[in-house]
């Protein structure tokens, strides 16, 4: 299993991702954490993710889950064509109910574990990946669930990983209260966690024998 986990995009360790995934290539973005928002800013950030992708020599293109609703087979059949996946920040709720919709979870859960797909995240992207969403709510909307997708608020993240991750942290732009609130919340339930700043990245490589990840930098 590889995991490259962030706050805001590749942090200052870009590297880091090329090396995990070993060689460049197709890669599937997935943005469905932004599908709350209005038509137009939704489609900026899939445009804003492609650049950046680009310039470390990958070939994006997007993955909406929203193609695949009900349809964990054409999902899966559309994800084994590409050798990693890229997930945005957005709303981390949303997201999580637009996997659980399509069977994204299961399916994502099953390519990643068998080391057949790298996955990349930031930020909701990152959070989705744990074992619980609970103290994410401060930051993440749960609402935007009814809005976006018309189903129930899905708490249980995909448990590849032990710790909650908690982006933005420190002195970081996307900074809000909220995320002052989901720390003191986990630390009050005694809950295992990572606070990453928009720097940091956690980077997770069973192969080499790291199963609880190492923040780089």
């Amino acid at each position: 299993m590889r995991l490259f986990l962030s706050s805001y995009r590749f942090g200052t360790a870009a590297e880091s991702f090329v090396r995990l995934v070993r060689e460049p290539g197709r890669i599937a973005v997935i943005a469905n954490a932004a599908d709350a928002w209005p038509s137009t800013a939704r489609a900026a950030a899939v445009t804003s993710e492609m650049a950046p992708l680009r310039s470390l020599g990958f070939a994006p293109e997007e993955l909406d889950l929203r193609d695949h609703l009900g349809d964990p087979g054409s999902l899966r059949e559309r994800l084994e064509e590409f050798p990693s996946v890229w997930v945005r920040g957005g709303n981390t709720f949303v997201l999580r109910a637009q996997l659980a919709r399509s069977g994204g979870d299961a399916v994502l859960t099953e390519l990643v574990r068998e080391d057949r797909l790298v996955y990349g995240g930031y930020s909701a992207g990152a959070c989705v990946v744990t074992p619980s969403l609970r103290g994410i709510e401060f930051s993440d909307d749960p609402a935007d669930v009814a809005t976006a997708c018309g189903t129930a608020v899905v708490w249980d993240g995909l448990g590849w990983i032990d710790r909650v991750i908690v982006p933005h942290a420190g002195a970081s732009a996307l900074a809000d209260d909220g995320i002052s609130q989901t720390l003191a919340f986990l630390r009050e339930h005694d809950i295992d966690h990572v606070a990453l700043t928009d720097d940091d990245v956690l980077v997770v490589d069973t192969e080499h024998g790291d199963p609880a990840g190492t923040v780089d930098p």
